[in-house]
């Protein structure tokens, strides 16, 4: 079982920076400040405002030119505490958690009904698995046994690839959902061809790390020697848990494995680069380019022997891999191998397994003191197994027909809008213009849920057996993906489920989703005005759009094909321009030694910056936003900034400013400083923190 990040990272991002980020289901959010500095940032002095919108906080004394985010959220800031079981919390972390408890109700009382049946029965069966934590414990390590013995057995380099290959799973999405992480030694993705639209290919990308990225094995400080030796006593902890002899002296060999793994990944910033991800690998391909391995053998092994190409994401990682498995250090590989078969599973073994396996990835990693509850964790492995038969059920009990159509309607006006703006371009070529509007017409928006749900009838669930249903689950969703292999790519297949606080930006389909569990407050209300609600969920349907032009989506054209479409002069600009967000961004320092990385975030600047623009001019010209005035331009704002708001601990920011390609919430609601409008809505002066001149403002779309 892969086991994600347990937070949503928020971003409304486009793969490469694609969903509001890598997709989980338990609460969170990556975004903002430590906790103590945003608290300190809500007691400053206080000064004249300039202007108050109608539903801001009392009590705030920044003015919004000095910190937007405290202007707008400091109540907030200094009244919430972040749950203990987080390592962040945020508005739509507080979303989803509401969220989740309904749905877990939901599942509960399915599961008491004896007229339940069908998908509905397996998703309560599944759910009921998880929390019988009686009979996990009763069974010890009995079900991850027969994979241990497995491991064990290897005793030459063939069988080694073999358990390698079959390790393999569909478990990354570098595009949708900016989710480069697997414990296994590759993931596989199944997608459209970067640069052919018509077939399915299988990506493969670099993995096999027990921490979040290479930056945590290779960084020369203090802070990562530390967590690296936390890591090492994790490794030896679950192997003497398991029964293992000398658990230190494997765990030091296993360290040493994955730090020579480390050292052959692409950074996070490589993997953000789409031209250096374009490598198309035959099978004879592999033999010459990554000798020391027999790939006949892994690909028989994962299932892939059959295909003739393959989308080889990181090239580095495959032949740094294949390195290694030359000269093989077989007790090594078991060692390896064994602890990454625990980690991954240890939510589903004895109480000792998972206590442990927190104690590095929630505290160390986090900062997060307390575990989550058992039901929520239920919950998370249930949404995973069966995202969409659990989203079937929400939808039908949880979102309205009405509101459906009503955020249809907005996506429209502000795909209007935003073409407006393509108009308008004075920068832009007629040619280069023509292959945007192309973009524009014809993205396929999906609201709510899918038009054609997923079939679980070949999965078998049983309500007394955790392990096995979620290693059948897991192997159920490879044979999902692999049959793709089949079959021409669909544009109008979703990359989340509806019960997913998120939204996403697809670039080889050219399309959008906007899950149904986002369509709430704070994001969406339909008893709220337009201006909160062209904030708040238009500015994230504007960034969703926004994400198809920059500077990934961009290099995609209106059939989700990898092509220049631009003249040279016009890519000339955008990238001038784009690069002043860049620098902007890099002055962003959440710490002393520690500052935001606008190349690594410049996919999601670029989506919020336009997003914005098109959302506000989309109000603009609704009825409100032609009689509303400077008020309703206050509450946009407003609605945009409460939003993102968000808390977090220092381990978590950390991680996020190291890893994500999105910037930390605190600083993407300072996007606003590049427009106009909300200069001349809050009266922002000169002198003020946030104040730019306007020629400093990027402007772009």
């Amino acid at each position: 079982m892969k086991t994600r990040p347990t937070l949503i990272q928020t971003s409304i991002a486009f793969a490469l920076c694609g969903a509001l980020a890598a997709p989980v289901f338990a609460a969170g959010q990556a975004a903002a400040q430590p906790a103590a500095q945003t608290d300190k940032q809500a007691e400053k002095p206080a000064e004249k405002q300039a202007g108050k919108p109608a539903d801001k906080p009392a009590g705030m004394t920044v003015l919004p030119g000095d910190d937007f985010f405290a202007y707008t959220n400091g109540d907030w800031l200094a009244k919430t505490e972040i749950p203990a079981d987080r390592g962040s919390w945020s508005a739509m972390g507080a979303l989803a958690e509401d969220t989740n408890t309904r749905i877990a109700k939901m599942i509960e009382e399915l599961g008491a009904s004896r007229e339940t049946s069908g998908e509905a029965r397996k998703v309560a069966d599944f759910y009921a698995a998880y929390m019988d934590e009686a009979a996990i414990e009763k069974r010890g390590l009995a079900p991850v046994k027969p994979m241990l013995a497995q491991i064990a057995a290897i005793k030459d380099k063939a069988a080694l690839v073999r358990v390698l290959g079959a390790s393999v799973r569909a478990d990354v999405d570098p595009l949708n959902a900016t989710d480069f992480f697997t414990e296994n030694l590759f993931g596989v993705w199944i997608a459209q061809g970067l640069t052919d639209p018509t077939r399915n290919l299988p990506y493969l990308l670099q993995g096999g790390l027990g921490m979040p990225d290479r930056a945590y094995y290779l960084e020369n400080n203090a802070r990562m020697a530390e967590l690296r030796t936390k890591y090492q006593q994790h490794i030896a902890a679950m192997l003497k848990l398991a029964g293992f002899d000398k658990a230190e002296e494997r765990a030091a060999r296993v360290f040493e494995l994955e730090l020579a793994l480390a050292q052959t990944h692409a950074t996070r910033e490589e993997s953000a680069d789409i031209q250096k991800s374009n490598n198309v690998w035959t099978l004879k391909d592999f033999a010459s380019r990554a000798p020391g391995v027999d790939w006949n053998t892994f690909f028989k092994a994962a299932q892939l022997s059959g295909q003739e190409r393959f989308q080889v994401y990181h090239p580095s990682a495959v032949t740094g891999a294949a390195r290694l498995l030359a000269d093989a250090d077989l007790p090594a590989w078991r060692d390896y191998l064994a602890f990454h078969k625990l980690n991954q599973y240890a939510s589903l073994l004895p109480k000792a397994f998972a206590d442990q396996r927190f104690e590095f990835n929630g505290k160390a990693l986090t900062g997060t003191p307390q575990q989550s509850v058992r039901w929520k964790r239920a919950l998370a492995a249930t949404n995973e197994a069966m995202d969409e038969a659990v989203g079937k059920i929400y939808v039908g009990r949880y979102f309205p027909a009405e509101d459906k159509a009503r955020v249809q309607k907005m996506v429209a006006n502000i795909i209007d809008a935003f073409s407006h703006r393509i108009d308008k371009l004075e920068w832009m070529a007629p040619a280069t213009r023509a292959q945007a509007q192309a973009k524009v017409k014809s993205l396929y928006v999906g609201v709510g849920y899918p038009d054609r749900w997923k079939s679980y009838d070949g999965l078998a669930v049983r309500r007394d057996d955790a392990f096995g249903n979620a290693v059948r689950a897991e192997n159920f969703h490879y044979q999902q993906e692999l049959a793709k292999l089949g079959r021409k790519p669909e544009r109008t297949e979703w990359a989340m489920p509806p019960q997913l606080v998120n939204a996403v930006n697809l670039p080889l389909q050219n399309a959008l989703n906007f899950p149904a569990a986002i369509l709430q407050p704070p994001f969406f209300d339909p008893k709220a005005p337009d201006a909160q609600n062209y904030g708040a969920i238009g500015s994230i349907i504007g960034h969703e759009i926004s994400h198809s032009f920059d500077d990934q989506g961009a290099q995609f054209d209106a059939q989700g094909r990898l092509r220049d479409w631009w003249t040279k002069e016009d890519l000339a600009h955008f990238k001038a321009a784009s690069g002043k967000l860049v620098a902007q961004y890099n002055t962003y320092k959440p710490f002393p030694d520690l500052a935001v990385n606008g190349q690594l975030t410049l996919s999601e600047n670029l989506a919020d910056l336009a997003g914005l623009e098109a959302a506000f001019d989309a109000y603009k010209a609704s009825a409100e936003g032609k009689s509303a005035g400077v008020e309703g331009e206050r509450r946009f704002f407003t609605g945009f900034a409460q939003g993102w708001r968000t808390k977090m601990r220092e381990a978590s920011l950390r991680r996020i400013v190291l890893t994500d390609g999105h910037a930390p919430a605190q600083y993407r609601t300072y996007i606003v400083r590049n427009l106009d409008a909300w200069y001349q809505a809050f009266d922002v002066k000169p002198g003020q923190a946030l104040y730019l001149a306007p020629q400093e403002r990027v402007r772009i779309w």
